[in-house]
């Protein structure tokens, strides 16, 4: 019985070591997030009103995660492109997700 113990507490320290389970998938993610390089990670065509929404948050990203679907709306932004900026802001206050260094290949 403390046989069996042992060696399961032993088991759970060496996986416990606080080592990452996928490590070897790590990508690299932007250091410093501006409102640019967050739309260039969301992509999917949003990456066109960076221009746009540059100027009406000031280049806060802050100000970029808090703005809500009727301010994007008078900016001229599609309801699609809208979504996307929206679900992503809401992700990326989460912690969930991140905009990646280099963006995607699609093949």
């Amino acid at each position: 019985m403390a046989l069996a113990f042992a060696s399961h507490a032993r088991r759970l320290l060496v996986a416990g070591s606080g080592a990452p389970a996928r490590s070897f998938h790590a990508e690299p993610y932007q250091a410093k997030v501006g409102v640019v390089e967050f739309l260039n990670g969301v992509g999917k065509g949003v990456e066109a009103h960076a221009a746009k929404l540059e100027e009406a948050v000031g280049g806060d990203l802050q100000r970029l995660l808090e703005t809500r679907t009727l301010r994007l709306k008078k900016l001229g932004i599609p309801c699609k492109h809208r979504k996307l900026i929206l679900s992503f802001a809401q992700k990326y206050r989460l912690g969930l997700w991140k905009p990646r260094a280099e963006p995607r290949k699609v093949e």
